[in-house]
């Protein structure tokens, strides 16, 4: 039974039959059968030699695999043939002559081999038998010396890590504890995803959760130690089910640098289906099959390749900006990835022609042109061979294998990694517009949800906090958020944000620290370097502090308190400008741990997002500053304290309408006028804002004024009245309940009252009778010539003058209204209840007959007559 196939067609020209050794070569050896590799390129390098020089016809070379044997077909356009007879000897020729040996070889090397013949081809097969192999075998490599030897510690820890189909961690070994520093306990029931350092980008790529899900997947990635570290490791992840069917993932991790303890020897599997004659596609043969359907994983397996292919020591891919003027590294191999993953270097660097990315180029030894690839500097590369990636003649990439010892590449080992290169091009370019059109669509909707949040709020410390949530940990791994209050202000911390809120604290203490960066007002992203700079100045002199003083419990606690802040912001911080209505009002600050870098769509995201999250802040700031004013101007309008009233008991209850950014037009007041006798007001000016406090000012300080020169209650409304249309186009209408109160010696209380426009107050007997305790008369602000009069009243002991604005008694749910007779009811529930207890039970009452918030302002004075207390 066939169980593999490869195909290949090669033309007649005489470089094919090394071609044709190579492509069975590599088949056989992608197989494993590197014992018969020999035998089966030695005969079809006859064969295919017979088809294309001597023949002269193109040759097709199929490879079959079977349990048992390995067959190899060479066919060529030339049947023409002499059918020997069957009692004859066949005549093999001279083996001295210079064609016809590969039948030879093939009855000498062979253990099957014959020719076949069509109307259109001859077709000369061999097959070869495998060699028994001890049961399990899979693979082997050759014997090394100790020096070409993958590097390990002194003792392989493999960390085996089980999680179940939540993605919470249910096994954790004892490698795992000593590679990461936590135990078992504290990590059983957590996330993986808490743990592990994947790289965050919006709306693209494969994350933890994703590749937990895989029945199979082999990687790279990071783990956050308890030190707060990130350990670069390999993992082997398998999906596994228990005997109750339920799915579970166990991940097998070691340090990356032990990578070669986990990952499966890299092959180039041969297709299953019938080859169609064109021979394979040089992608697949360099990529493999299936190629990795998402960027990352596509760039990851063409370093490895890359770097396999020229036997390098590493590998490192970058892709170009749209601009062609920078590249940015986004896949690496025996390099430290994490570090110099999105880092961007210029095309066109160093001396000579080099120097530029858009050709080829060797460097036989890098020291002895220092900086010729910023990306290998401090690696201890010696040797590179970097090549262009090119779609239709522009720029898209470079590709690049290094070595540690000097003089290893040469043109040859160029051509050969620019042929592969510019096999991917084409597949790398179009997985790099997909991932861009991907990014695109998610950033928009991350705008979108963003801009969402903004507007919902006029808060300024919600806005900050908001700005923060938004980038971390998104766009950064922490934030911090300065603010400027004006142009004479120096920049100032307001707000710190860490993915890990136990770093928090200490990124505070290191910010507040340093000088804060420059606020300049030129858009895009600046890099700051002065956080890492003081991180690592914090951490060295913490150490070595400790060193002179000795192991102590305080000083350790503080050196991984340090250690850990310098990993957190040890990568690159960037600053980007707040402004809003031409004045930079603060900045924000980006920042990435352990020496990462910021992609440059990452960059442009988050310069949109400052410049929406600028001027919500500035409109936070705008409101703030409008509503200090109108709660300064409305406590202004209100008493700031009421006096007691011998034997009346007291409670105002006042509520405004809105978000507080507007001056309520209902007021209070209650103020003595002279021994024994007090004043007291309850009004409502139609409208909000400056108009009705200019009214409502008025109007209170008014009724002190006149009330305190002896004025009786229709003499003071009259006055106020004619002051209101003094005012001419500013006047407004004015509803009010003006009285002047006198406790006697008897417990009873007096009133005079005059109710212009104002809604009639109300009177609760102790029986629990509720009466209207005032006539209607006209409101204030409309008539010149106004005629009131006052009406003189008695309150008994124990009875309570309930008066209220409008906003109570027009408070509606749907068609209907709470009204006066609404509102009596509600009062007559009351007896016997203090003044505090009957606002509050009137207020409760009015707020519960509605779901919607109040749409005017409220206000409620309530008087009890007590009686007084005689010695």
């Amino acid at each position: 039974m066939i169980t593999a196939r490869a195909a290949a067609t090669f033309e007649p020209v005489g470089r094919s039959v090394a071609t044709a050794r190579s492509f069975v070569r590599d088949t056989l050896q992608g197989w494993g059968y590197t014992d018969i590799v020999d035998d089966a390129v030695v005969l079809t390098s006859e064969l295919v030699t017979n088809a294309v020089v001597h023949a002269g016809t193109s040759a097709e070379v199929l490879c079959l695999r079977s349990d048992d044997h390995i067959r190899v077909e060479v066919a060529d356009r030339y049947p023409e043939r002499e059918i020997p007879l069957q009692s004859a000897a066949i005549n093999m020729g001279s083996p001295d002559r210079e064609g016809g040996r590969g039948l030879q070889l093939c009855a000498a090397l062979a253990g099957r081999w014959g020719v076949d013949y069509s109307a259109t081809h001859k077709r000369v097969w061999f097959q070869l038998d495998l060699p028994e192999r001890s049961v399990g075998t899979r693979a082997a490599g050759p014997a090394l010396p100790s020096e070409l030897l993958p590097l390990a510690d002194e003792r392989v820890r493999v960390a085996v890590v089980q999680i179940d189909k939540t993605g919470a961690i249910t096994a954790w070994n004892e490698d795992a504890e000593h590679l990461f520093g936590y135990s078992a306990e504290q990590v059983t029931g957590k996330p993986l995803t808490d743990l592990a350092a994947w790289p965050h980008t919006p709306g693209i790529s494969t994350g933890i959760a994703d590749a937990l899900q895989l029945s199979r997947w082999e990687g790279s990635y990071g783990v956050r130690g308890s030190d707060g570290r990130v350990t670069p490791v390999y993992a082997s992840h398998l999906r596994v089910r228990d005997t109750d069917g339920d799915p579970s993932t166990v991940c097998l991790l070691v340090r990356n640098h032990e990578r070669a303890v986990l990952q499966t020897p890299v092959r180039v599997p041969a297709p299953d289906s019938p080859s169609d004659g064109q021979g394979s596609d040089p992608f697949e043969v360099f990529i493999g099959s299936p190629a990795p359907d998402d960027l990352d994983g596509l760039l990851q397996r063409t370093v490895e390749r890359a770097r396999d292919m020229l036997d390098g020591d590493s590998a490192f891919l970058l892709l170009a900006t749209d601009d062609e003027t920078e590249l940015e590294v986004r896949a690496s191999t025996g390099l430290p990835s994490a570090r110099q993953r999105f880092a961007r270097v210029p095309v066109e660097v160093g001396p000579g022609r080099y120097g530029s990315a858009r050709m080829p180029a060797v460097h036989e030894d890098l020291t002895q042109v220092p900086g010729a690839v910023p990306l290998l500097n401090g690696t201890g590369m010696r040797s590179v061979v970097t090549v262009p990636l090119k779609v239709e003649g522009r720029l898209t990439g470079s590709l690049g294998v290094a070595a540690e010892s000097p003089d290893r590449y040469s043109n040859e080992e160029a051509l050969r990694l620019q042929f592969a290169a510019d096999r991917i091009a084409l597949a790398v370019e179009s997985a790099r517009l997909g991932e861009l059109e991907k990014l695109r669509r998610g950033s928009l909707s991350f705008l979108v949800e963003a801009s969402d949040l903004l507007a919902g709020t006029l808060d300024r410390d919600q806005t900050l906090a908001l700005m923060a949530q938004m980038t971390v940990p998104t766009l950064a791994t922490w934030c911090a958020v300065y603010t400027i209050a004006d142009q004479a202000s120096e920049p100032f911390l307001s707000y710190v944000l860490h993915e890990d809120e136990e770093r928090i604290d200490g990124l505070k203490a290191l910010l507040s620290k340093i000088a804060p960066p420059e606020p300049v007002p030129t858009p895009g992203a600046r890099v700051w370097s002065a956080p890492a700079e003081a991180a690592h100045q914090a951490a060295l002199r913490t150490s070595m502090r400790s060193l002179g003083l000795g192991e102590l419990a305080s000083v350790s606690s503080g050196i991984g308190t340090t250690l850990q802040t310098a990993s957190a912001v040890g990568g690159e911080t960037v600053v980007l400008p707040l402004v809003a209505r031409n004045r930079v009002i603060g900045m924000l600050t980006l920042g990435k741990p352990s020496d990462e870098h910021f992609r440059q769509e990452i960059l442009e995201l988050a310069e949109d997002l400052s410049r929406r999250a600028a001027l919500a802040l500035d409109n936070a700031r705008l409101y703030s500053e409008r509503m200090a004013i109108s709660q300064s101007l409305q406590r202004s309008l209100l008493p700031p304290e009421l006096p007691e009233v011998p034997g009346v008991e007291v409670e105002v209850i006042y509520r405004a309408a809105g978000e507080g950014n507007e001056v309520g037009g209902d007021f209070y007041d209650l103020f003595p006028i002279s021994d024994g006798a007090y004043g007291f007001a309850i009004g409502d000016v139609c409208g909000t804002g400056p108009e009705a406090a200019a009214v409502t000012g008025l109007a209170r300080h008014a009724l002190r004024l006149l009330a305190r020169e002896g004025f009786g209650g229709p003499a003071v409304l009259e006055r106020l009245n004619a002051a209101i249309l003094d005012e001419g186009a500013r006047s407004r209408f004015l509803t009010l309940l003006y009285g002047e109160l006198w406790p006697q010696q008897d417990g009873s209380a007096v009133l005079k009252m005059v109710c212009a426009g104002h809604p009639l107050p109300l009177r609760l007997r102790q029986d629990g009778t509720v009466v209207p305790f005032a006539e209607p008369q006209p409101l204030l602000g409309v008539m010149d010539d106004l005629e009131l009069y006052e009406q003189t009243m008695t309150l008994d002991p124990g009875d309570v003058l309930l008066c209220v604005t409008d906003g109570i008694t027009e408070r509606r749910e749907g068609t209907r209204m709470l009204g006066d007779d609404g509102l009596a009811e509600v009062l007559s529930t009351c007896t016997g209840l203090t003044a505090g207890a009957v606002a509050a039970r009137i207020m409760r009452a009015v707020e519960r007959f509605a779901a919607d918030a109040p749409s005017d302002d409220m206000a409620i004075l309530t008087m009890r007559v007590a009686g007084l207390h005689h010695d």
